[in-house]
Formats: structure tokens, sequence, C-alpha cells
């Protein structure tokens, strides 16, 4: 067993280097595609879940960066993104607490769907009434999630 270890690893040593020098697919230095077929394009737009259920403006506001990040490169037409907030993260787009009003509202004006937990709304004692306008509920943020995802939708969780 110990000798077919030993050389497992003399081989990978032989085959490392020769890996090391050859550039990630994705990066900018790899001459290959950038993108994937079929690139994204009005017909054909990336589909992207991005979830907030975390309180903190510091958490609300790097997920609302990483969105405009997301749509600034592929291209306001290229893609469609959903923000699907549950849980503690509900606060982000209440009325009379969301402390990312303005960053809210401006997903909102860009074409992002944010979508709100309508479980965690009735676990708060709160109602659709109390949402920041423009924000749409779903019945429950992780399952539509799931579902989101079942139809070709990529979950990012950055």
């Amino acid at each position: 067993m110990r000798f077919a270890l030993v050389l497992a690893f003399v081989a990978l040593l032989g085959v490392a280097p020769a890996l090391a020098d050859q550039p990630f697919f994705g990066t900018l230095h790899s001459g290959g595609p950038y993108l994937s077929d079929p690139k994204p394009s009005f017909d054909h737009p990336r589909k992207i879940v991005v979830s907030l259920s975390e309180r903190e403006p510091a958490r609300a506001n790097e997920v609302i960066s990483n969105i405009g990040n997301i749509q600034r490169f592929y291209g306001a037409d290229n893609v469609r993104i959903a923000l699907v907030v549950y849980g503690p993260g509900i606060h982000a787009v209440l009325k009379d607490e969301s402390t990312v009003k303005e960053r809210i509202e401006g997903l909102l004006a860009i074409g992002v769907h944010v979508l709100a937990c309508k479980q965690t709304l009735d676990t708060v004692h709160r109602g659709i009434g109390d949402l920041l306008d423009g924000v749409e509920t779903v019945p429950n943020g992780l399952p539509e999630i799931v579902e989101l995802q079942s139809q070709g939708w990529i979950y990012v969780r950055p």
C-alpha cells in the first residue's frame, strides 16, 4: 500500500508542473472562451438567483454590490437576477426598518426581482404592506430557490 502511495505521489509530481503552467479556463490569460455557450444574450439570458438571509447592513450591502457587479458584467439585457430575501434578511426590505432602502430601490429600478418570503413576514408579524414598493412575495424563500434552480436558474450565495 505504501508503495502505491509513493508511486502515485511521484506520478503526480510529473504532472503537477505541466498543469501549473496552464491558466485556468475562466481567466483572462487562458486564451479560451471566457463565456460558456450559449453566450448570454437577450434570447438566452443568464438566470441567477441570489439570497439574503442575514440582517447585518454590511452583509446586505455586500450582496447588493455583488448583484450590481453581475449585472454590469453580463449587461442588463443578458441576465435575469432574482434576490430572495428570507429569515433575518427580511428587514432589508421592510419600509420602516431597511438600512439599505435606496439600494434595494436601485435594484428594483434596474430590473432585479426582489422576492420576500411570506413565511418570514408571517413569523415576524408583518404583512405585504410593510414591504418596500416593488418587492414581490413568494410563499417560502428556500423552496423558491429550489424551484428556480429546477427551472435552470443558477444559485449564487456571495
